[in-house]
């Protein structure tokens, strides 16, 4: 229905849609190469004691979000082909190809790399909890929901992202102002100011060095 689509939204579209692949893609390299040594079979937080502390009772499972991993059982081995399928789909994300099929093709990629990296995070312990785990996550699902080229986005979708840039910037401005005063009556940035040092000019060394004269007198 054209009354429900962002008919001049196609490049912010294209924007997201390749930018939040870009993003998964640093995401699953950056796991592909950090999990195992921190949460992996041998890491510093096994992600298999968690995963077998919690199915030892029906209550704990609902500490675990959504993850793979509840159902089938991990190793290294399988998070590799898991990361290597979230790091293809990603890449043809980026280069734009599912956005030429039918809308329902880059919606099951980025819900596939949604539930993949859902399933990380949701193991991930301490190196998995910061706040930028579940905005890229949140992110992921909105642009499920984008739609292909043939047809212009959903409004609804684009003031959906809307909201979430606005609550990401209005908590990030109500985090400083309500964990010091010095952000409530705006000195903080005086403060940087007056204890920071500042750029100031740098001779080269060309500057350093005497000049040499061309041709010594007689």
């Amino acid at each position: 229905m054209d009354g429900f689509a962002a008919v001049d939204f196609g490049f912010a579209r294209e924007v997201l849609q390749r930018g939040i692949a870009a993003l998964y893609l640093v995401a699953f390299v950056s796991t592909l190469n950090q999990f195992r040594p921190l949460l992996g079979e041998r890491g510093l937080l096994p992600a298999p004691a968690l995963l077998e502390w919690v199915g030892q009772k029906p209550e704990r499972r609902r500490m675990l979000h959504p993850t793979l991993f509840s159902r089938i059982r991990y190793t290294d081995q399988r998070l590799v082909v898991l990361c290597a399928g979230g790091i293809a789909v990603s890449a043809v994300l980026l280069i734009g190809i599912p956005q030429w099929g039918p809308p329902w093709v880059p919606m099951l990629c980025f819900l596939a790399l949604w539930l993949g990296y859902m399933s990380i995070v949701s193991i991930g312990q301490t190196f998995y909890s910061f706040g930028w785990e579940m905005l890229l996550l949140e992110a992921g699902f909105l642009a499920a929901f984008l739609g292909s080229n043939d047809q212009p986005p959903p409004t609804v979708v684009i003031v959906l992202f809307w909201w979430l840039v606005f609550r990401l910037e209005f908590g990030a401005g109500m985090i400083k102002v309500r964990g010091g005063r010095e952000w409530r009556d705006l000195t903080a940035l005086m403060y940087h100011h007056e204890t920071q040092p500042m750029p100031v000019y740098s001779p080269s060394l060309m500057d350093v060095i005497p000049k040499v004269p061309a041709a010594l007198p007689p």
